[in-house]
């Protein structure tokens, strides 16, 4: 059996400011609340090959593993996929981008499956990536949603 998750959330910025903010790789860990680090590891045209890094869990265990991304900015859509899959047989995961009236909508959709000798199984992953791409994607939306706010430029009715 394989686990599939899709999660989604409207952020009331342009586009571009949103994938700008989601694609800089390297200031994931101000932008997500749970990683401690991510360092690229090589780029290649639209590839980026990176290793992140987790806060640790409530075990003391650090989670890292290396990931790549190929973003297509004329789609707004970016393809992921862990290199090192740790507990995963794979791990697969789109990012797809839509101007909306309300700003940005994005997704999430995530393919993986367990391996069989991993500590949970696909369903418990899935309700814990449901769980958590929620509290994630809050916190990134509320993040992006500020640094628009900054940027405004005031009107002569401000």
């Amino acid at each position: 059996m394989a686990g599939h998750t899709q999660n989604e959330i409207t952020i009331a910025a342009p586009v571009d400011l949103v994938w700008d903010m989601t694609n800089d790789v390297e200031s994931w860990p101000q932008l997500f609340s749970e990683y401690a680090s991510a360092e690229i590891l090589s780029t290649e045209g639209n590839k980026t090959t990176f290793r992140l890094t987790m806060h640790p869990d409530d075990n003391g265990t650090v989670w890292s593993w290396v990931s790549e991304r190929e973003t297509d900015r004329d789609t707004l859509s970016v393809k992921a996929r862990r290199v090192e899959t740790g507990p995963f047989a794979y791990m697969n995961i789109r990012w797809q981008y839509e101007e909306v009236p309300e700003g940005t909508r994005m997704v999430w959709t995530q393919d993986f499956e367990m391996k069989p000798d991993a500590p949970v199984d696909d369903a418990w992953m899935t309700d814990n990536i449901n769980r958590n791409s929620k509290v994630q994607m809050a916190l990134i939306r509320d993040r992006i949603e500020q640094a628009a706010e900054r940027r405004r430029v005031p009107t002569l009715t401000d």
